[in-house]
């Protein structure tokens, strides 16, 4: 740990026995259990909003979260001498779900489940998503089309745009089905009812911000909490452990079924899912770098990545069937 990371920790009242660096961050070993500082990465104003937050979910109970630690001067940010901010947060003996469990997954949704029966409330400072999806698809669509104009006219192509263009008209068949099954549910209905009831959603519930400890599971990493449809984190969790799993239309399943039996999932929230995962959103992310990186040379890498959307999406096909009964 450099000095001035060193100077950090002595603006807050505890004891520090020992550091160790971790991804990006310090583990701190103090006389007030496992403290971890890192760069704050948010605004002044999103802090105090965060820090409302897990004090609304600790006062509900659910005491497992990574709550800030306020310095001597009462502030949550703390400057270093050369301008860094940083925070201090508790944190927590334990490791990362292993997504490649099934039940360290399914308890892991269950645990989501249960989050989100909390994670209501007005937090003064807490942002909204915005009820656009139709119009980021419309977007995206465009942006697909562009980029195949651009490499329709490049001389000579590449491995990475002959695939692409070879994929291009299946893969945008997704993302106009996709934008149909939008018009067929009430979508902006479920987010105004969201909204209502003061929904919130994590933001980023991965396995990365789930910690399976002795005592339970604990959630870090709030930092992309927002006002939502609540169909959103579950849609990213299982969409990340699809992924993992092949596809595997009987732990999809089960996961929608351990997360239902706590907090049952709405016809219109799985209609919002449905027309999340028939979106093919890894073509347009591989589609966006590309248009934005030196085209000059394109890494394996990018290819590779191209081949797994295509295969991920065969893949899906049967999950979609069974699932959604959708067919495209």
């Amino acid at each position: 740990m450099q000095d001035y990371e060193l100077a950090i920790l002595e603006k807050y009242h505890i004891n520090v026995k020992s550091t160790r660096k971790t991804r990006g961050a310090f583990f701190c070993d103090t006389d007030e259990g496992l403290l971890l500082l890192r760069e704050a990465g948010m605004s002044g104003k999103r802090i105090p909003a965060l820090y409302r937050l897990c004090g609304h979910l600790i006062e509900q109970g659910y005491i497992r979260v990574d709550q800030m630690v306020a310095n001597e001067d009462g502030e949550y940010v703390s400057t270093s001498e050369d301008g860094t901010r940083y925070i201090l947060k508790h944190w927590f003996y334990g490791r990362e779900c292993d997504i490649r469990r099934n039940g360290e997954v399914l308890e892991a949704a269950r645990n989501l489940a249960k989050l989100h029966l909390l994670m209501h409330g007005c937090i003064e400072g807490a942002e909204a998503g915005e009820p656009y999806l139709r119009e980021e698809y419309l977007r995206h669509n465009r942006e697909l089309r562009k980029v195949r104009k651009f490499m329709r006219a490049q001389s000579p192509k590449g491995e990475f745009e002959l695939a692409f263009l070879e994929c291009f008209d299946a893969m945008y068949g997704w993302a106009e089905a996709a934008l149909t099954c939008l018009e067929d549910f009430d979508y902006k209905g479920l987010y105004r009812e969201s909204m209502e009831k003061n929904s919130l959603i994590h933001g980023d519930y991965n396995y990365h911000n789930i910690l399976m400890t002795p005592e339970g599971i604990a959630v870090t990493n709030f930092d992309r909490f927002r006002g939502d449809v609540q169909a959103e984190d579950l849609y990213y969790f299982l969409r990340k452990a699809m992924e993992k799993h092949g596809w595997d239309k009987k732990l999809g399943d089960h996961i929608l079924n351990v997360y239902g039996a706590v907090r049952p999932i709405s016809g219109e929230e799985m209609e919002y899912l449905k027309v999340r995962f028939v979106y093919p959103e890894k073509f347009w992310k591989i589609a966006d770098s590309y248009y934005r990186s030196n085209k000059a040379w394109i890494s394996v890498k990018s290819v590779e990545k191209l081949k797994v959307a295509m295969m991920q999406t065969e893949e899906k096909k049967d999950f979609l069937e069974n699932i959604f009964s959708f067919r495209l």
